[in-house]
C-alpha cells in the first residue's frame, strides 16, 4: 500500500524514496505487526477471556499438571498473530506482487480452518475438534490451489523442480512428483507447528527463527546478484515475500509478551495451522523446501514422534516415548516446562545456522 501511494502521489518528494527499500520496508513490517500485537493484545485477551469462561479445552491423556497449570487460559491468540500479520503486510508490501497475495491466501485460509476447530472445541468443551479426516480433506484441498497458484508464479523452467541442499542444480522431476511433494510439505509442516504447540512459548520461537532464515532466503532468490553468486534459483517477485516474513516475525515477537510462560494466551489451530501454511508456502515458493525441514527441524521431530509412537502402538503394542510429541516425553522425564521450551528454542536456532549454512556449501 505505501508502494502504490509513493509511486503514484508522492513519487517527487525524494527522501520517501527510501521506502523502495525491500530491507527498510521489512522492518517497517515488523515494527508495525509488533505495535499492533502490543496494543491490541490486551483488550483482545480481555475479550477472550469473557467470551471462554472455562478457556481452552485440555487434553485429559495430557500431562496431569496441564489440567491444572493451564486450566482456564483463553485460546485462538492466532487472531491477534493474523490481524497484525496480515495488516502489517498489506501496508509495507508490494500489493502487485503475486507471491504475497498466494501466501497471505494460503495463510487465511489454514487460519479459517483452525478457527472452527477451535470454535467447534470451546462450544463442546472437549479437546476434540474438527474430525481429522474432515480436516485433512480441506488441508489438502486448500494446499492443491495453493501449488497450482505458485507454480504459475515461477518460471516456467523451474516450475517442476526441488532444489537440494549442497547442489547448485535443481532436481527436475515429474509434475505429479513435484505436487505430492509440495502437498506434504504444506500439510505436513502447519500440522507439525500444530503439534508443536503444547506448552507456553514453545511453538512461537522456532516459528520465529524460521521466518527469519525464510525471509532471508527469498530475499537472496529474489536478487540475481546474490542469487546467482550462490548458485540459489534466481525467482523474479519471490524478494517481496521477505516483507511477511518480517511481519511475521514482528507479530510473533509480539505475542510472545503475551505467551510467555506462564500464558494468558494460546494461539491455537487458528494460529498454529496457518502459520505452518505461511512457512511452508513461501519454501515452496522459492524452492527451498528440503531447507526448511531442516531449519524448522523442530516441526519434524516433533510430527516424527507421533508417527513413531502412533505406528509403534499400533504394530507391536508398546510406546517408543513415554509420551507424545516429544516435548511431553521430556515433561514425563521430569525436566521442567521452562527447560523444555529453552532447549528446543536452542536446538531451533542452531538447526536454523545448519539451513542456512547449505545455501553457501554448494
Amino acid at each position: 500500500m505505501v508502494l502504490y501511494f509513493l509511486n503514484n502521489f508522492f513519487s517527487d518528494i525524494h527522501g520517501l524514496a527510501i521506502f523502495n527499500y525491500l530491507t527498510v520496508r521489512s522492518v517497517c513490517a515488523i515494527l508495525t505487526s509488533l505495535s499492533i500485537c502490543l496494543i491490541v493484545g490486551p483488550r483482545f485477551i480481555k475479550f477472550m477471556e469473557n467470551k471462554q469462561k472455562k478457556g481452552q479445552p485440555i487434553r485429559i491423556d495430557g500431562p496431569p499438571s496441564h489440567l491444572l497449570s493451564k486450566k482456564g487460559t483463553p485460546t485462538m491468540g492466532g487472531i491477534l498473530i493474523l490481524l497484525s500479520l496480515i495488516v502489517s503486510t498489506l501496508i509495507w508490501s508490494d500489493l502487485e506482487n503475486n507471491f504475497i497475495w498466494i501466501v497471505l491466501y494460503s495463510t487465511l485460509s489454514f487460519g479459517i480452518l483452525g478457527f472452527i476447530d477451535d470454535m467447534k472445541k470451546i462450544l463442546n468443551s472437549s479437546s476434540d475438534g474438527v474430525l481429522w479426516k474432515i480436516k485433512l480433506i480441506f488441508q489438502i484441498l486448500i494446499s492443491l490451489s495453493v501449488i497450482y497458484l505458485i507454480i504459475n508464479s515461477v518460471p516456467e523452467f523451474i516450475n517442476y523442480s526441488i532444489s537440494l541442499p549442497f547442489l547448485k542444480s535443481p532436481w527436475a522431476v515429474y509434475n505429479w512428483v513435484f505436487v505430492l511433494f509440495s502437498l506434504c510439505v504444506l500439510v505436513g509442516t502447519s500440522n507439525a507447528v500444530n503439534l508443536t504447540d503444547g506448552l507456553d512459548g514453545l511453538a512461537i520461537i522456532p516459528v520465529m527463527i524460521t521466518a527469519s532464515s525464510m525471509g532471508l532466503i527469498a530475499y537472496l532468490a529474489g536478487n540475481y546478484i546474490f542469487s546467482h553468486y550462490l548458485y540459489i534459483q534466481f525467482i523474479p517477485g519471490a524478494g517481496e515475500l521477505t516483507v511477511i516474513c518480517a511481519a511475521l516475525f514482528g507479530s510473533g515477537l509480539g505475542f510472545l509478551w503475551f505467551n510467555a510462560p506462564p500464558a494468558m494466551i494460546f494461539m491455537g489451530d487458528t494460529g498454529s495451522l496457518s502459520l505452518g501454511a505461511l512457512l511452508a508456502s513461501v519454501a515452496i515458493s522459492v524452492k527451498h523446501e528440503i531447507v526448511l525441514f531442516i531449519i524448522g527441524g523442530i516441526f519434524v521431530l516433533e510430527a516424527a514422534s507421533v508417527i513413531i509412537q502412533v505406528s509403534s502402538y499400533k504394530l507391536t503394542g508398546r510406546r517408543v516415548f513415554m509420551m507424545a510429541p516429544l516435548h511431553h516425553h521430556y515433561e514425563q522425564k521430569g525436566w521442567s516446562e521452562a527447560t523444555v521450551v529453552i532447549r528446543f528454542w536452542i536446538v531451533s536456532l542452531i538447526l536454523a545456522i545448519i539451513g542456512l549454512a547449505t545455501l553457501k556449501v554448494r
